[in-house]
């Protein structure tokens, strides 16, 4: 089974300028998840990225670059852009890791693309883990999944779901335990990113702000499985940066 890693990289963020190049012990953010996704089984990894920055701060380092246009709505239509610019087969697997997760471990890229290639009436394929906290169970930032028990997503949600109608209380720090957060590693076939940006905004993606929801709105299956490893958090603040920082 033959994959590759996509990591799109935006100079632009409203919380943590300039994100994919700031420092993490002499190496760029982006320099360690490229170093990150190398030690997976992908047979190329591609940083992806609209800034000429980033592109020079990448090639300096040896990683293969593709320049993207500025103005997508959305990580999935940059997603597409390379898989179109770079003439992947329809059928060819894709794994976009996030660019800011200097910290992912590799075995959890290889699973969800092992996962996809299984899996084969699904489009798309995605991981999640257990939710300890109540903290996190009801907090919209840590995004939901439930699942089927073939493992497809029956829905995502920034809303506490399952939701346990007579059981629960927050005085007692119960929850569920059939409760997932949603890990932002995704597999795709590159069918699925074509017909993706033939879509229209589906509602309930527009009412969550989950474009995988767009997936589903259109008959797409995904596939959602426990990550064999933890995976940390991303670096979206100035405090993520000096924690992760702290733990290298």
């Amino acid at each position: 089974m033959q994959f590759i890693v996509v990591i799109p990289a935006r100079f632009a963020s409203t919380r943590l300028p300039g994100k994919p190049l700031r420092d993490i012990k002499g190496k760029s953010m982006i320099q360690r998840v490229w170093e990150q996704a190398c030690k997976s089984s992908a047979s190329r990894v591609v940083v992806a990225t609209d800034d000429q920055r980033i592109e020079a701060a990448a090639v300096e380092f040896g990683a293969e670059v593709c320049m993207t246009r500025a103005d997508h709505q959305s990580g999935t239509d940059r997603l597409q852009e390379v898989a179109n610019k770079l003439n992947l087969a329809s059928d060819q697997i894709v794994v976009n890791v996030q660019g800011d997760e200097p910290m992912i471990p590799p075995q959890v890229i290889d699973q969800v693309a092992v996962n996809l290639a299984a899996a084969s009436s699904a489009g798309v394929a995605t991981l999640c883990e257990p939710i300890d906290s109540v903290e996190d169970f009801l907090n919209p930032n840590a995004v939901k999944v439930v699942a089927a028990t073939n493992q497809m997503a029956l829905y995502f949600s920034r809303a506490p779901i399952p939701w346990p109608r007579d059981a629960f209380n927050v005085a007692q720090d119960s929850v569920p335990n059939t409760a997932r957060r949603h890990i932002g590693i995704y597999a795709y076939r590159v069918d699925c990113l074509n017909q993706f940006i033939t879509w229209d905004i589906a509602p309930l993606e527009r009412l969550e702000s989950l474009e995988q929801l767009r997936f589903m709105h259109n008959n797409i299956a995904i596939h959602v499985a426990d990550a064999c490893a933890p995976v940390p958090s991303g670096i979206d603040t100035e405090d993520d940066l000096i924690k992760v920082i702290s733990q290298i």
